[in-house]
């Protein structure tokens, strides 16, 4: 199967940690933008907002620690997939490549490496944009009642290791096509050959990915709790594009995002999760002004 690829971006492999080698797709000229993909997804869904936001930024696109072509270390500990150690990787990677200071996106799982990253590493983030998720202590708190099986994956993954590894990988397909499926609102926005490659990058990269849901579980709830209970806020502007789903599931997504920051622009946006892919106009211009201010 021939990879898509970004056109006009290089792909870099870029050492960040023992053993631990990311993919980048690089490309563009001026001030540096990093943006950080989602599940089940590598760093490929970004392919439109990368290409119109290289006409005057620097553009990096990881795939993130255990997705896509980058490395998959074995989950040794809780910290090995914590949103931490995800975003020291970030930051390495973009040191490496001669950035110190970015504009930083990131979507769904990304989002939450992100919102760790600036979190811990304000003085190399000067902006955030996080895509359709709520911080994860936030989220597990607004997960309730039957409204909350639209999550049933992240239960699963949160158990021990091995069970739902051997359950995921019997049907990697149907599971992971399921979310492609059931979140966005244009199938025409994931191609065929896109949506082949988000299968066969998942599928091959099965307990890495449940290990990153599992810190979520874990290791990542006691982060944020640590940071909740000290009062640590984002101390860049942020902006944040979520779907409406407060009203289904009981919780008010913009009051939950204000408790972590005083600067805030937080929209809700008519298309579906996929929403770099299905609307990359939109999020390409949220990201230039956000980069603007």
């Amino acid at each position: 199967m021939t990879i898509p690829s970004i056109p006009g971006f290089t792909e870099q492999r870029v050492r960040v940690d023992d053993g631990v080698t990311l993919n980048a797709a690089v490309g563009g000229v001026g001030a540096p933008v990093v943006l950080l993909h989602g599940f089940p997804q590598t760093h490929l869904m970004w392919r439109h907002v990368a290409a119109d936001l290289a006409t005057d930024h620097t553009v990096v696109c990881p795939d993130l620690r255990g997705y896509g072509a980058s490395d998959k270390p074995a989950e040794t500990g809780p910290d090995a997939y914590s949103k931490r150690t995800m975003a020291r990787d970030v930051v390495r990677l973009a040191a490496a490549l001669g950035h110190d200071r970015f504009t930083l996106a990131g979507h769904d799982r990304g989002a939450l490496v992100a919102f760790r990253a600036a979190m811990d590493h304000p003085d190399s983030v000067s902006r955030a944009l996080f895509l359709d998720v709520l911080p994860t202590l936030d989220m597990w708190d607004a997960l309730h009642g039957v409204p909350a099986a639209v999550g049933f994956h992240l239960y699963l993954m949160a158990q021990a290791p091995g069970l739902p590894e051997e359950m995921i990988q019997a049907a990697a397909d149907p599971f992971f096509g399921h979310f492609l499926d059931a979140w966005t609102k244009n199938p025409d926005a994931i191609p065929a050959d896109v949506r082949a490659h988000y299968l066969a990058a998942s599928a091959a990269a099965v307990p890495s990915i449940v290990a990153d849901y599992r810190a979520s579980a874990g290791v990542d709830v006691d982060h944020d709790t640590v940071d909740k209970e000290a009062g640590h806020r984002l101390a860049m502007p942020v902006t944040v594009l979520q779907q409406d789903w407060g009203a289904a599931l009981g919780y008010h997504a913009q009051g939950l995002w204000s408790a972590w920051t005083d600067d805030l622009e937080h929209r809700t946006v008519a298309c579906g999760h996929f929403m770099a892919e299905e609307d990359p106009e939109l999020i390409a211009e949220e990201i230039r002004a956000l980069a603007g201010r």
